[in-house]
């Protein structure tokens, strides 16, 4: 079998999590191919690598000194390399990189640093190869992930390899110079490796056992998730569930890679395996419970709007030429609403409602602010009969308020609308109604 192996930020913030980082890889001759991130907090107050480069490459951006800030850096690596009994030295890299920020070679050269750098610690205290992503994953002109060449080049590389490490989160264009993926991106890293060697497993090792139920900000030690779906957890992600980056699924999804999130600080733990597809139940009707805040609907008014043949295409061309893209748009027989992000709406609001009374001559439009959407997920939901209608008990008996309801034809996920304040209080009924009820 084939392993690959993702570390997270914070399990590679220090020495001691080097070492826990390095007995997970050692206890397993499967564990062949290694994605590291860069150091994340070492405590609660501590500033991720990652920021810190940020912050220094602003500052050589401005012409401004940014020794100190670079010297900072440094000396969180030096930390890691002392605690670690390493003789390596990253004097060089460290000339390159000051070099360069001077040379102002972009914030995205200055934000890969961290895993670049983490990477040759890695392959060091491993003893494994060290391979710079910049050389294997590219990016097309245009600064899209070019996925088949990729392909192609990791795996001519990695082919003749026992043992590798590859630093997550970044790779560059055909010229050289670097391009990195959105924050979290060392996850979709992970997966590109899994595909490119095809993998057996992609086991992502962060801080948690895997995903729960419901953010354990807002419910108190939520039950964990056994086995979820690449759909399901695609759903959950999308709404702010975070343990894994959502585009970290596409790779290893053609492929039909299982992964399998587990906790560096309790190895023990099986975690969560996201899959394909699975016979297995899950435990609850529901597979999980996620969210986000600042939303706001369009409603557009018109007497027999189901009969004009367009209206839905001119109504979203305004939201289009805008600029802006929709969440969810239910409708009725005469009337149509659109959810779109708040912040990305409101200086733009004015300007929409004028394109689609131009566009659509609607009869009129209402606008409200400040409403959530919840997600409830899973693949139980569909041999189940009543979900809906106790999603909505529960929410009746909470006192709170559906905006809007929409349900894909999957029957994988039910969305709700609820005022900002209501959030909360929406996700704990839920949860309360088919996880704490079934215990």
């Amino acid at each position: 079998m084939r392993k690959v192996v993702k570390f997270g930020g914070s399990s590679l913030a220090s020495a001691e999590q080097f070492v826990k980082a390095g007995d997970i890889i050692r206890a397993d001759g499967e564990r062949r191919f290694v994605v590291p991130s860069a150091p994340g907090k070492r405590f609660p107050k501590d500033e991720k690598v990652t920021d810190m480069l940020y912050a220094c490459y602003h500052l050589a951006e401005e012409g401004k000194d940014f020794q100190k800030e670079l010297g900072a850096i440094a000396s969180r690596y030096q930390e890691i390399i002392d605690g670690l009994a390493l003789s390596i030295s990253l004097d060089k890299e460290f000339e390159a990189m000051e070099k360069n920020f001077r040379e102002k070679a972009g914030e995205n050269y200055a934000a890969s640093r961290g895993e670049y750098l983490n990477g040759i610690v890695m392959a060091a205290y491993l003893g494994f190869a060290f391979v710079d992503a910049g050389e294997v994953i590219r990016f097309t002109d245009k600064g899209e992930f070019d996925s088949e060449l990729t392909n192609q080049l990791l795996g001519e590389k990695l082919k003749t390899m026992e043992n590798a490490v590859i630093p997550g989160f970044y790779g560059a264009y055909g010229d050289g110079r670097v391009k990195t993926f959105s924050r979290g991106g060392s996850d979709i890293t992970g997966s590109i490796v899994a595909r490119a060697v095809k993998a057996d497993v992609y086991e992502n090792w962060t801080d948690v056992s895997g995903f729960l139920v419901a953010d354990p900000k807002i419910i108190e030690n939520p039950e964990g998730i056994d086995t979820i779906t690449y759909r399901e957890l695609r759903e959950l992600s999308y709404m702010g569930a975070s343990v894994l980056h959502e585009d970290a699924i596409f790779p290893v999804r053609r492929e039909g890679i299982p992964i399998n999130i587990r906790n560096t600080n309790k190895p023990q733990d099986e975690g969560t395996w996201i899959v394909e597809s699975t016979c297995q139940k899950s435990k609850y009707t529901i597979t999980g419970i996620a969210g986000k805040k600042g939303f706001c609907s369009v409603n557009i008014e018109k007497a027999m709007m189901n009969m004009e043949i367009g209206f839905g295409r001119k109504v979203l061309q305004a939201f289009e030429d805008s600029g802006i893209s929709f969440e969810h748009v239910p409708s009725g027989i005469d009337t149509m609403t659109v959810f779109v992000h708040q912040d990305e709406f409101m200086d733009k609001e004015q300007k929409v409602v004028s394109a689609i009374h131009r566009l659509a001559d609607p009869d009129g439009i209402d606008i409200e602010g400040d409403l959530a959407l919840v997600a409830v997920v899973g693949r139980g939901m569909k041999s189940t009969r009543g979900t809906a209608g106790r999603i909505f008990s529960a929410l009746a008996h909470a006192n709170v308020n559906v905006k809007m309801i929409d349900q894909g034809s999957s029957e994988l996920n039910i969305i709700i609308g609820v005022a900002d304040e209501d959030f909360e209080t929406a996700i704990k009924a839920i949860y309360d109604i088919f996880v704490v009820s079934q215990l």
